[in-house]
C-alpha cells in the first residue's frame, strides 16, 4: 500500500512539472568535425555549426552553418520561435525566400534535428546543400563561449531587426 502511494505520488509530481522550453533545452553551439570531399576525388577537413542563443523565453538567436560535398554549404541565420517542444524559424515575408522558408530544429534522442519540410529553405544553400533532415550530434552540444561576439555580429543585429520589423507588423 505504502509503495503504491509513493509511486502515485511521484507519478503526480512527474506530470505537474512543467515541460522545459525549448529556447533552454536546445540554446548552445553544436558542430561536427568530418572529411568532406571534392568531383575530383580529393578530400578536405569540413564543419558543420548550428548555434542558438536565447533572447527570451520563447524566441532563440539560430546560426547554422553547414558543409557538403563538393564545398557547397548552407547558411541561415534567424530569430526562431518556440513551438511546442521545437524551436521554428519562420522567414519574414521580405526575405531572401519570399517567407517561404520554416525551419525546425529539435532534441531527437541522440541528434539535434534540423528539418525544413521538404526544402522550403533550399534558397540558403548550394546545389548540393540541404536542410531537410538533418541533424548533429547531441553530445556536441556545448555553451556558446563566445556569446558577446555572436551578439555583436550583423547576423544577429539583421535577425533581430526583421524579427522586430514582422513582430510590430502583427
Amino acid at each position: 500500500m505504502r509503495r503504491a502511494a509513493a509511486l502515485m505520488a511521484v507519478l503526480c509530481l512527474g506530470a505537474a512539472a512543467p515541460a522545459s522550453s525549448p529556447v533552454s533545452q536546445l540554446a548552445g553551439r553544436y558542430s561536427e568535425h568530418f572529411l568532406n570531399g571534392m568531383v575530383d576525388g580529393s578530400t578536405y577537413w569540413a564543419d558543420n555549426i548550428v548555434e542558438v542563443a536565447s533572447i527570451d523565453a520563447r524566441h532563440a538567436f539560430v546560426r547554422l552553418s553547414l558543409e557538403f560535398y563538393n564545398g557547397h554549404q548552407c547558411a541561415l541565420s534567424g530569430v526562431a520561435t518556440a513551438e511546442g517542444r521545437a524551436l521554428v524559424y519562420h522567414e519574414p515575408a521580405d526575405g531572401v525566400g519570399e517567407g517561404k522558408c520554416h525551419l525546425r530544429l529539435t532534441h531527437d534522442g541522440a541528434r539535434l534535428g534540423i528539418d525544413d519540410d521538404g526544402g522550403s529553405c533550399s534558397i540558403y544553400c548550394g546545389a548540393r546543400g540541404t536542410l531537410s533532415n538533418i541533424s548533429l550530434p547531441w553530445k556536441s552540444k556545448r555553451p556558446i563561449s563566445y556569446l558577446t561576439r555572436l551578439k555583436a555580429s550583423h547576423e544577429y543585429a539583421d535577425a533581430l531587426a526583421a524579427w522586430r520589423k514582422t513582430k510590430d507588423a502583427q
